[in-house]
Formats: structure tokens, C-alpha cells, sequence
């Protein structure tokens, strides 16, 4: 029996397994973690940003344009 085969073979990783992200300080202390429904969320949000601001628009354009009010009077500036 050589070395190789007294080592206990790798657990094979699993492609349909999601994801994890860990965020570690600089003293090993965990920060954050994120998840996938993470990820979902943020997607998520900036399709309806992208929607809102799309809306926005041609909203905005569309619309009739404001009249101005005319000044009810001048200023008039002090000159020396």
C-alpha cells in the first residue's frame, strides 16, 4: 500500500449547491455573510430602480411643461 491510498479521498462538491460568502475582519472576527437570496434581492431591486427610473422618464416627458409665474416685481440691486 503506497500513501496515496491511506489518505481519505476530497468529499466531492456538489454542483447544485448554492453559495456563500463570508466577510472576515483583518483579527479572523466574521463580518457579514451573504447568501444567495442575497443576491435575488439585490437584482430584484435594481430591476425595479431600473423600471422606476424608466417610467420616470417618460413620465417626464410626456407631461405638459410647467408655466412660468411672472415676478410680481423686480429687484432692484443697490449700485455704489
Amino acid at each position: 500500500m503506497n500513501q496515496f491510498e491511506s489518505k481519505q479521498s476530497q468529499p466531492k462538491l456538489e454542483t447544485n449547491e448554492g453559495w456563500l460568502v463570508q466577510v472576515y475582519g483583518s483579527n479572523r472576527r466574521l463580518l457579514c455573510v451573504l447568501e444567495p437570496s442575497h443576491g435575488w434581492i439585490f437584482l430584484m431591486g435594481c430591476g425595479v430602480g431600473l423600471l422606476l427610473s424608466v417610467i420616470w422618464i417618460n413620465a417626464a416627458r410626456y407631461s405638459p411643461p410647467l408655466e412660468p409665474t411672472p415676478p410680481t416685481e423686480s429687484l432692484v440691486l443697490p449700485v455704489d
